[in-house]
Formats: structure tokens, sequence, C-alpha cells
């Protein structure tokens, strides 16, 4: 059985500014997964880089409200929602509330710091 705590995930800033921590990945972890989720944040009045990814990818928003920008449409997005994001689209995500916004991003395949590429 393999069980790991977000707690004992180190933080780090990815390519697009996001405060990561990856939750579970192939690379850190000797499971074997197709995928890596990690959590990410963007602080109150911030937004990540523009940014694509080669990997497709999914947010799914646990805390707080932003504004999701996906090449060129835009959509205010909230807590409970899910948000496709296909491989090398242009996407970056601001803060819009009050408080942290707190997204879990699952990458198929696996995230990797080569296959993000910063626009900004």
């Amino acid at each position: 059985m393999f069980v790991k705590n977000i707690n004992d995930c180190t933080k780090f800033t990815a390519n697009d500014g996001c405060q990561i921590q990856e939750w579970l990945h192939p690379k850190n972890d000797n499971i074997n997964l197709p995928y890596s989720i990690a959590i990410a944040t963007v602080d109150v009045g911030q937004h990540s880089y523009k940014h694509k990814l080669e990997q497709a990818e999914v947010y799914l928003i646990n805390t707080g409200r932003g504004l999701m920008h996906i090449d060129d449409e835009q959509k205010e997005v909230k807590a409970g929602d899910a948000i496709y994001i296909e491989p090398s689209r242009t996407q970056w995500i601001e803060n819009i509330a009050d408080e942290v916004l707190i997204f879990i991003a699952i990458v198929n395949p696996p995230w990797s710091e080569e296959g993000d590429k910063r626009l900004d």
C-alpha cells in the first residue's frame, strides 16, 4: 500500500509561477502512474504566467475563484469546477477573490519542467 500526505511534499515555484506541491509523481515516488497530481496555489491578486504544456491537464478548483484563460477564451471558475486543458494550449489563471486560489493539477503524461514552456 502506498500512502503519501500532502504535508510531506516540498513546495516549489513552477515555470508558470504557481506554488506547487507534487503530491503523486512517478519520478518522485515508487509508483507506476501515467499522470502526476499536484496541489497549486495562486495568492490573492496574483496570476500564473502564460504558458503551454506538452501534456493534457485538468484543474480541479478546491478553494477560491479565478479567471481561467485558455487561448482566446476566458471563464470565471470557482470551487467545485473542473477545467480540461488540451495539450499545447496557451493557458493561465488569475486569482480574482479575496482568498488564496487552490487547485489540484492532474497532468497526463506526468508533468515535466521541460514540457512546461513559459510564454511571458
